[in-house]
Formats: structure tokens, sequence, C-alpha cells
């Protein structure tokens, strides 16, 4: 019945169209009504919540993100990108040349909407001048920056070491979500190339070696953010928080004094926009906490775990039921809450089931990756569908050989652990 009640209510709160961070604390401040719960300790769990120390990382890579996002990198990424390609003249060159720059992006921004944004502006209109069909180009786009999701700095791996009370290593989560990533890349990169034979796409263009050089170097400084974050870390010269500060001066330097594409009037919009975003994210963490801290007391992890074993004892079904389970939720709810409100009710389940929390943290961050790319909740989606200029029915007819991309990348993460354990294990980051 306690559990009953947490729920019925923040089911009420999302109908009615009360804010998700609201939301959650509403449920809180109900449950705790019910089971007899004072509520100074659901403030003190408030509190808690945001008063960590990893919390720090997050808006220094959404800055960074966000400064060598808007400030030209994209299109010196997409040049950078078409150099490489154009040196095989594969049919549907440019095609590997978005997944390829969103790759890159990705590495920088740590955000799927940030990505979709800016590698679509510049990679959309430039594939239909070249005879591809603006709805592949939209569905590539939005489907490649899933990407982002995974791979390092992402601000959701970050997210989901703070839903799991701080316990693993946002070093882990980062090198874990290499593979998954490159896979994912790979995989998007291969389906690119089947439908271009099919399709008849153009070759790509091979670009002079003069040129090129120019290409390089120029879009080398961005890439310094990436040795910035990994090196960084890798080599144990700073910590996550300390390379996100770092990455930021990094970033803005070379916006505002090497590319100089982005206005000085511009910055403080930029900033706001940040501190807005970092500012819901804190919120949501703050108020997520809360409601995990009823959840434990209604003993909600032990009864999800004693209820999957109702239906088998088989780690292998239990993890299939798991991904249907977040896959629905990812299209009904966005991530970030996603994120903070399942960890801590199914991360408890994947131990008892031998579960390595690091991979299944890798098989969260893809499958509610892949409901951004879906409606109703989408961001990902209604973004590609706005900046491709597109409707949402002319993607979701052709979007269904992503899906199934993304749905077998899934299960390849899911049940080959060693996709997401083996790197960090090898730099002995994973405790």
């Amino acid at each position: 019945m306690d559990i009953s009640i947490l729920l019925a209510t923040m089911l009420l709160c999302f109908l009615i169209g009360m804010p998700i961070a609201y939301s959650l604390a509403m449920a809180a401040i109900v449950g705790a009504l019910w089971i007899g719960i004072p509520l100074e300790a659901v403030m003190l769990k408030i509190s808690d919540g945001v008063s960590k120390v990893a919390m720090l990382t997050i808006p220094f890579f959404v800055l960074a993100g966000a400064i060598m996002a808007e400030g030209g990198m994209a299109r010196r990424l997409v040049a950078f990108a078409d150099v490489l390609v154009g040196l095989t003249r594969l049919r549907g060159g440019l095609s590997i040349v978005n997944v390829l720059a969103t790759t890159f992006l990705s590495g920088i921004s740590g955000s799927a909407v940030a990505d979709t944004s800016a590698i679509g502006s510049v990679m959309i209109p430039q594939m239909e001048q070249n005879g591809y069909p603006r709805v592949f180009a939209t569905n590539l786009t939005i489907t490649s920056s899933v990407q982002a999701l995974l791979v390092p700095p992402s601000h959701n791996a970050v997210l989901y070491s703070l839903a799991t009370g701080g316990t693993i290593s946002i070093s882990a989560l980062f090198m874990a979500g290499v593979f998954p990533g490159l896979l994912l890349g790979f995989s998007l990169i291969i389906l690119c190339l089947a439908v271009a034979y099919r399709e008849k796409h153009p070759h790509g263009q091979t670009v002079p070696a003069k040129d090129a050089i120019r290409i390089a170097i120029d879009a080398s400084w961005g890439l310094i953010t990436l040795v910035i974050i990994l090196g960084g870390i890798l080599g144990g010269i700073f910590t996550a928080i300390e390379a996100g500060a770092i990455a930021c001066i990094w970033a803005f330097f070379v916006t505002m004094f090497i590319y100089r594409d982005y206005r000085w009037r511009d910055l403080p919009v930029l900033l706001h926009r940040t501190l807005r975003t970092v500012a819901m994210v804190m919120t949501l963490i703050a108020c997520a906490s809360s409601v995990g801290y009823i959840m434990a007391l209604t003993q909600m992890p032990a009864k999800m775990t004693a209820f999957f074993l109702s239906i088998s004892d088989n780690k292998y079904v239990i993890l299939l039921l798991i991904n249907v389970l977040l896959l629905v939720l990812g299209t009904l709810v966005d991530m970030a809450p996603s994120i903070l409100i399942a960890t801590p009710i199914l991360l408890p389940v994947m131990k008892n089931f031998g579960v390595d929390p690091v991979h299944f943290g890798m098989i969260m961050l893809l499958n509610l990756g892949i409901g951004l790319c879906h409606p109703p909740v989408g961001a990902i989606l209604f973004v590609g569908c706005a900046v491709g200029k597109v409707t949402i029915e002319q993607v979701m007819r052709k979007i269904w050989p992503f899906y199934a991309v993304m749905f077998f990348v899934l299960m390849c993460v899911t049940y080959l652990p060693e996709i997401s354990l083996w790197l960090p294990r090898q730099l002995q980051v994973l405790h």
C-alpha cells in the first residue's frame, strides 16, 4: 500500500502537468506523511541530494560543451570528418561524415541535444544539396547523437553516478561508455553503407592536400578538449571535476580567441541558458533524492526483486524484462528524471542478479537514449525535426532501420558485459 500511494501521487502529478521535480517532491511528502516520517527528514534528504562534491562535474561539462557546440566547433569537425572519409571515396561518404562528426562532438559536448542541433544545422542541408533525402539525413543525425549519452563526458553518466549515491566512479562510467558509443557509431556507418549502395548515394569527395592540412589544424584545437578530458583523468593528472573546469577554460579560450566565431555580446545568453539547465538538473537531483529515501523506507527495491524472481530466476530473462521496462520508461519520461527515479529501484535488483553496476549504467543510458528518439517525450527527435525542417510523421515512417540498429547494439551491450567493462578494467578505474 505504501508503494502504491507513492507511485499514485507521482503519476497524478505528472498527469496534471506539474513539473517533474515538483512531482517528485510532492510524492516524497505524501509518502512521508503516509508512513509517518517527519517532513524534516525529507527536507534533509533534499539538501543532501545536492551537497555532493561530484555534482560540480555537471555545470563544468555542460558549459564547456555549450561553448564548443555553439562556437563553430561543429562546422570544423564536419570538415575534418569530411577529410578523413574523403580519402576512402566510399559511396554515401557524407552520411559517414555525419556519424563521424557526431562521434567527435559527442566527446566534447556530452549532450545529445547539443549534438543534434549543432551537427544537424550543418550536415542536413549539406546532405540534401548532395542528393540525400532530407528525412534520411535527419534520422541519421538524431540516432547518431545518442553516442553523446554514452561516451565521455556524458552528463547522464554523471547523473547515474549521483543516483547511485556516489558509489560508482564517474571515471569508470566514462570509460565504460567508450566502446558502446563507438559500437553504435560503427553500426550506423554499416547501415549508411548498405543504404548508400541500395539507393545509389554519391561517393565521398577527396579534399586537396593543402586544404586538408588546414582543416585538420583548425579542428585540432577543439579536439584537444578530448585529450584534456580523457588524458587528464586516465593519467591521474586531475579528477573528473578538475577535467571539467580545465575543459571549460580551454573551450572558452579556443572559441573566443582562436576561432573567434562567437560574439562576446552573446556570451551572457549562453551562460544564462547553461545556468538554467544546471538549476533544473540540480532541482531534479534534490527532489529525486527524497523520493529514493522514501522508496528505501518502503522496501521497494526488495519487493521489486521478489517480483522479478516470481517471474523468472534467469538473469538473462530479467535483463530482457528490464530492457523492456526502461524502453517504455524512456519514451514516457525525459532522461534525467528517468535515471534519478529508476536507478534506486532497479540497481539493487540488478546487483542481486549479479549484474555489475557500471554495466547496468550503460544498459540504462542506451535504453533511455533510444527513448529520446521516440515520441511523445523524445527531446532529440523534436530538436532533429526542427533543425531538419521535417515533420515527426515523416521521420517516424523512415526511422525503423535506425531503431533496429540501436536495438542490436542494445542487445550486444546487455548480453556482452565486456563491451562496457573491458576498458575500465584495463585502465584500473573499475572498483
